[in-house]
């Protein structure tokens, strides 16, 4: 399944644009690596997603092609969420 879709049927990401969008800019990592929206993702596969100043990382946990909204949540388990801007000011005020 492409990531973009799995985003969106997930509901990590309130629309496939948007989705899209934030791929497009670097900001999702399948795996450790760069993704684009067309790379293809599997059940076992870690995303790391960064929103604004929070990063996110997930496992998913299986792909279907159509999902309740109510069921959205059991596509992937969160394994970390993580405030970005606090760590990068206390690794800076470490090196003063």
């Amino acid at each position: 399944m492409r990531l973009d879709k799995f985003l969106k049927l997930s509901r990590l990401v309130k629309r496939r644009t948007l989705a899209k969008e934030i791929c497009d800019q670097g900001r999702v990592m399948v795996n450790g690596k760069v993704a684009k929206a067309g790379t293809d993702v599997g059940v076992g596969d870690e995303l790391t997603i960064r929103f604004g100043h929070k990063q996110v990382t997930a496992r998913i946990e299986k792909l279907q092609e159509s999902v309740k909204k109510e069921e959205a949540a059991s596509l992937f388990t969160i394994l970390k969420e993580e405030q970005v801007q606090e760590e990068e000011n206390e690794s800076l005020s470490s090196n003063f």
